[in-house]
């Protein structure tokens, strides 16, 4: 059998190859989460402005976010443990642009700030004045810092969020564990919407 045929059937029979594949899956699901929660945070943004009247839709799709935010945090750190573990394939892969790792700390921080104090509101009920303003805080912060985040990642997240339901092109984009990694997008969603509708009673204080 021609080696070229042979790459394309068994694309994974060396260990170094599966390590490889394992790189480029984390990014696959790492631009697909990224693409849904544009979608849903975009969703979220359009409460804002109307939020006297929108603020069930907005406590629904943040609640909702968590768990993707959870697992979006998750594969990226998985990247960034790799890396600084001197992982190979990972190390070959090479980190973000030195800009978005000097902004990668102060994501995370204003995500979990945002989100850490969305959740308190909920649990607290009004008036709550002091996590108001911090949420509130928060928001701006993370939105000047998420802002920049995005726009450095925003052209290889289609290509990486399409990837997997390509069925042309090179033998990299026929990348085992698709239909897993689909999995792992649905089940962030379907928790997340499981848990905004768990946590509807205890917002209505705040209707």
């Amino acid at each position: 059998m021609p080696e070229t045929e042979a790459g394309l059937l068994a694309p994974h029979s060396h260990p170094a190859a599966r390590v490889r594949d394992g790189v480029a899956a984390n990014a696959r699901l790492t631009g697909a989460l990224a693409a849904a929660l544009l979608v849903l945070l975009a969703a979220e943004g359009v409460t804002i402005p109307f939020i006297g009247q929108l603020l069930g839709p907005h406590i629904f799709i943040g609640v909702l976010l968590i768990p993707p935010v959870a697992l979006k945090m998750a594969s990226t750190g998985y990247r960034f443990a790799r890396y600084y573990a001197h992982d190979g394939p990972y190390v070959a892969k090479g980190p973000p642009p030195l800009a978005l790792r000097v902004l990668a700390p102060g994501v995370v921080l204003t995500t979990l700030a945002l989100f850490g104090t969305g959740i308190a509101l909920l649990i607290a009920g009004p008036p709550s004045e002091t996590l108001i303003f911090a949420h509130k805080l928060s928001f701006i912060a993370w939105v000047a810092l998420m802002t920049l985040h995005v726009l450095g990642h925003l052209l290889e997240v289609p290509r990486l969020a399409m990837a997997d339901w390509r069925r042309e092109g090179p033998a990299e984009a026929r990348l085992a564990g698709a239909g897993a990694r689909a999995l792992a997008l649905a089940t962030a969603i379907g928790a997340g919407l499981a848990l905004a509708l768990l946590t509807l009673s205890m917002a209505k204080p705040w209707f």
